[in-house]
C-alpha cells in the first residue's frame, strides 16, 4: 500500500477514536468510575503498549468489559482506592503470564491455539457483540420490532459506509466511517436527537473536579480487592490471545512471533498497571479498532498512535469530549453493525484458509461447542464479584478440547 502522509493519519486517527468511545467511556459508566479518567487511561495505556511491542502491533486499547461486575461490587462495597489497588495487580498478573509465555516460548503457546480453536473465537468475538450493535439501532428483542427514526439514520450510516468503502482510488475511501459518522450525526439533528446541553456546559479547558479527585485517590492493596479482581487477568489472557489473532489475520502478520504474545500480554500489563493507578479500568485490546483496520485496509500502527494522542487529549478538552459524548446510538449502532460482522467474518476466515475438514467429528465437536457457548452464556458468575465471560468460556473448552481428543476421529 501507498505511503500515507501526516495529515491523512490525523484524520484517520479520528475513525479509531470514534470506534473505541462508545465502549471505553461505557464501563466507567457501568461501574462507577469516571469516563473522563477511562479515557486519559486508554490513551496512556495504547502509547505504553506500543512502546513495548516495538511499534508494530496496529492495535488501541480500551476499557475491559470482563472486569465490570468484580469493579462495580468493589467500588460499592470497598471504595476507588481498594479497586485500583485490585486492577493495578490484575496488571501484574498479565506481566506474570508474560514472563511465563516468554520462558517457555510461543510455539507451546500457538499449539493450544490452532485454527479450529481461534477461528470459532474470532467468530464469537464478532457475534457476541451483534445484539448491541442492533439494540443501538433501535430493535427491540421482546417485540421484534425496530424503532423507525433509528433504523432510518443507522440505515444511511450503513449504506454510505458500505457505498464509500467500494469505491476505487478515491481519498473518500480511507475514511468511510468518519464520513458516515458526520452523515448520520447531521440526519440526527434534523430529526431532533442531538442534545447539545452537554456541549454548552463542557468546560474547554480541564478535567472536572470529580475525575481529578479520582486521580488523586491513593491505591489501597488489600485481599479482598486484589481476590475480587486480580483472579479475572487470568481468564482475559484467553481474550488477549484471540484479539491479537485477529489482529494478525486482519493485517496478515504473526503477532506471536515478532514482536511475541509475550511482548503483547506485558503491554497489556503495563497499560492496566498505569490504568488501576490512574483510577481508570483494566485495559484490553480492542476488537472495535481491529474492525476499523479490516474495513479501511490501512494497518500503519502509527495511526493508533496518534488515536491514542486523540483519547488523552479529549479528556482534557472538556468541549471536545463533549460533541464525541452526543454523536446518537443509532449512528454508532450503524457504524457497529459492519465493524463487529466484519469480526465475525474474520473468523471464518481463518477456517476456510487454513482448509480444515469438518467431514471429521473432531473439528465439528470443537467448532460447534465454542460456537454455542460462547454466543449463548452471557457471563458466568463465580465468587466474590468474579465474573467469566462465555467467550472466556467456550476458549477454555475449545483449548481442552483439542488437546484431549484424538486427532483422528
Amino acid at each position: 500500500m501507498k505511503k500515507i502522509n501526516g495529515k491523512v493519519k490525523l484524520v484517520l486517527g479520528l475513525q479509531h477514536i470514534l470506534a473505541m468511545f462508545g465502549a471505553t467511556v461505557l464501563v466507567p459508566f457501568l461501574t462507577g468510575l469516571h469516563p473522563t479518567v477511562a479515557l486519559l487511561s486508554a490513551g496512556i495505556g495504547t502509547l505504553l503498549f506500543h512502546l513495548v511491542t516495538k511499534k508494530m502491533v496496529p492495535v488501541f486499547l480500551g476499557s475491559s468489559f470482563a472486569f465490570i461486575g468484580a469493579i462495580a461490587l468493589t467500588l460499592k462495597t470497598q471504595g476507588l482506592g481498594v479497586v485500583k489497588g485490585g486492577i493495578m495487580v490484575a496488571g501484574l498478573v498479565y506481566i506474570l503470564m508474560a514472563l511465563l509465555i516468554k520462558v517457555f516460548g510461543v510455539e507451546k503457546i500457538r499449539s493450544f491455539f490452532p485454527p479450529i480453536v481461534t477461528g470459532p473465537i474470532i467468530m464469537v468475538i464478532g457475534l457476541r457483540l451483534s445484539p448491541v450493535a442492533l439494540n443501538m439501532v433501535g430493535y427491540s428483542s421482546e417485540k421484534g420490532t425496530f424503532a423507525l427514526i433509528p433504523l432510518i439514520i443507522a440505515s444511511v450510516v450503513i449504506i454510505s459506509m458500505v457505498t464509500i468503502s467500494v469505491l476505487e482510488k478515491s481519498y473518500f475511501r480511507l475514511v468511510p466511517i468518519l464520513i458516515s459518522v458526520v452523515l448520520g450525526y447531521l440526519l440526527s439533528m434534523a430529526f431532533g436527537l442531538v442534545d447539545f446541553t452537554k456541549i454548552a456546559e463542557a468546560s474547554w479547558i480541564g478535567m472536572p473536579k470529580d475525575a481529578f479527585a479520582d486521580l488523586m485517590t491513593i491505591p489501597k492493596f488489600t485481599w479482598t480487592g486484589i481476590l475480587s479482581i486480580a483472579p479475572i487477568a487470568l481468564v482475559v489472557f484467553i481474550e488477549h490471545i484471540g484479539d491479537i489473532t485477529t489482529n494478525g489475520a486482519v493485517v496478515g502478520k504473526d503477532f506471536f512471533k515478532d514482536p511475541g504474545i509475550h511482548r503483547t500480554m506485558l503491554g497489556d500489563g503495563i497499560a492496566t498497571l498505569v490504568a488501576g493507578l490512574l483510577g481508570g479500568p483494566a485495559n484490553t485490546t480492542y476488537s472495535e479498532n481491529t474492525g476499523v483496520l479490516a474495513v479501511t485496509k490501512v494497518y500503519d500502527p502509527s495511526i493508533l498512535r496518534i488515536a491514542a494522542v486523540y483519547a488523552i487529549i479529549l479528556s482534557l478538552v472538556g468541549k471536545v469530549g463533549a460533541v464525541i459524548q452526543t454523536i446518537p446510538l443509532p449512528v454508532m449502532g450503524g457504524i457497529s453493525v459492519i465493524l463487529f460482522g466484519m469480526i465475525a467474518s474474520i473468523g471464518v476466515r481463518t477456517l476456510v484458509e487454513a482448509e480444515l475438514d469438518f467431514a471429521h467429528s473432531r473439528n465439528l465437536i470443537i467448532a460447534s461447542l465454542i460456537l454455542v457457548l460462547g454466543i449463548a452464556i452471557n457471563n458466568v458468575s463465580l465468587v466474590h464479584g468474579v465474573t467469566i465471560s462465555g467467550l472466556a468460556v467456550a476458549a477454555i473448552i475449545g483449548v481442552v478440547l483439542n488437546k484431549v481428543l484424538p486427532k483422528n476421529i
